[in-house]
């Protein structure tokens, strides 16, 4: 599995609920741009339209050696999910202050794959909490770090 690019931020700003993998229809100038690694998941977010879902604000860069029939950076991409798993994702979705969002793109056995997750928006208080306790274990591993030093 070779990993495209990853929205980190998304860690940082939501409760991740529930995860799905899902394929990702696209271009072939697209597929070779995902080779170079040139996307970004930052802005994307997925929604469910007529039970099909679809891939918006995902950004991939237009491939460098592509001609007039070149891709749309930002376009809408169609995801590939069974329709159990769409029903199931848009049943989520309609609970409230519950949004899909895309985690991961990556290549498994030659096939771009999208990881997409259930999520709920934190609030600042939670982000807060969240780097306070990130904080606090980088503290305790540094101090278990130093007193194995110690013991030799």
């Amino acid at each position: 599995m070779k990993i495209v690019c990853t929205n980190r931020k998304a860690w940082h700003d939501y409760h991740i609920l529930e995860t799905f993998e899902a394929g990702i229809s696209l271009l072939g100038t697209e597929v070779k741009s995902l080779r170079n690694s040139k996307a970004n998941l930052k802005e994307g977010f997925v929604k469910i339209e007529d039970r099909q879902a679809f891939l918006f604000g995902c950004h991939i860069s237009k491939y460098s050696c592509g001609n007039r029939t070149n891709h749309e950076p930002t376009r809408t991409r169609k995801l590939l999910l069974h329709r159990k798993e769409i029903d199931r994702l848009e049943r989520k979705v309609k609970e409230k202050g519950l949004t899909i969002i895309p985690l991961k793109l990556y290549f498994k056995n030659n096939k771009a794959k999208l990881e997409i997750a259930v999520a709920k928006g934190k609030r600042l208080y939670d982000k807060r909490e969240t780097i306070k306790r990130r904080i606090a274990q980088e503290e305790a591993e540094r101090a278990l770090k130093e007193g194995k030093r110690q013991n030799y």
